[in-house]
């Protein structure tokens, strides 16, 4: 038994080996099918015509996942560790809809969440070496936290006095039948989307209106700058991070092998 445990083990958690990587790229298809299925039967048209086929595979791939999930339970060395792990609990969420299903209607669509189990295809394809640069984005946007969440407190603001700007101005006669929806229009002219659903129609009114417009794409360009000063100060740390062992220089980009200046191995890369 634990022979066979330990060849259910290479297979589904061991992406090095060829069965391993083939049953991981089997099931980010499979997830793709499932996922697509659940898509496809939230249109009305096709629900009606292949709406049965669409319940066939959904349940299928629910089975098929629900088999799997406890496959890894049974199999996994540390069972507890694997259940509570991030890719644990996607597992079992990924497959819970479907049974609740049964008690709440409409509660399938939440298969959706099946997507995130595709995020294996990083571990699977060899794509880890890109983290790397998703970490550096991630730490950028966490020290500029400060300054973006003054800038959305600024615009929040502003938001608020434009919207009571032309609540008074236009009144509900023109649509601003309260400072809320006041303030809805405002977040949509500033954020230059413009539904269009509600417009001024007096002079003054379409005035501010167009000061709006303007500081929307005044405001658009603020937390751009923000996040581009933080990465770029978090790429210039990245690099003096790697320093050659041989002549001391840094600069060097984050997958560099050898040193830019003397052509040494930097340190921790093959020579």
């Amino acid at each position: 038994m634990s022979g066979m445990r330990a060849k259910i083990g290479l297979v589904i958690f061991g992406t090095d080996t060829p069965a391993g990587k083939l049953f991981d790229l089997v099931l980010i298809y499979a997830i793709l099918i499932s996922v697509g299925a659940v898509v496809l039967d939230s249109v009305a048209s096709l629900h009606t015509r292949f709406g049965l086929w669409f319940a066939y595979i959904e349940w299928f791939f629910t089975l098929l996942f629900t088999v799997e999930y406890f496959l890894r339970i049974y199999i996994s060395q540390r069972p507890v560790r694997y259940i509570f792990s991030f890719f644990g609990l996607v597992d079992l969420i990924s497959i819970i809809p479907s049974y609740l299903a049964l008690l709440i209607t409409g509660a399938n669509y939440l298969l959706l969440i099946r997507m995130i189990r595709v995020l294996r295809v990083f571990r699977v394809l060899k794509l880890v070496r890109y983290m790397e640069e998703a970490n550096v984005l991630l730490r950028s946007l966490y020290l500029a936290r400060r300054k973006i969440f003054v800038f959305f407190v600024t615009v929040i603001v502003l938001s608020f006095i434009v919207g009571c700007l032309m609540f008074v101005v236009e009144g509900p006669a023109h649509g601003f039948t309260s400072i809320p929806k006041s303030i809805y229009w405002t977040i949509v002219t500033i954020t230059t989307v413009g539904y269009g659903d509600i417009t001024p129609q007096t002079v003054l009114g379409q005035f501010i209106a167009t000061v709006a417009m303007l500081l929307g794409y005044s405001i658009i360009a603020i937390p751009t700058g923000i996040i581009t000063a933080e990465l770029a100060g978090e790429i210039g740390r990245v690099r003096n991070e790697k320093a050659c062992q041989n002549c001391g220089r840094r600069s060097h980009e984050a997958d560099s092998l050898h040193c830019r200046y003397c052509g040494a191995g930097l340190a921790g890369e093959g020579k």
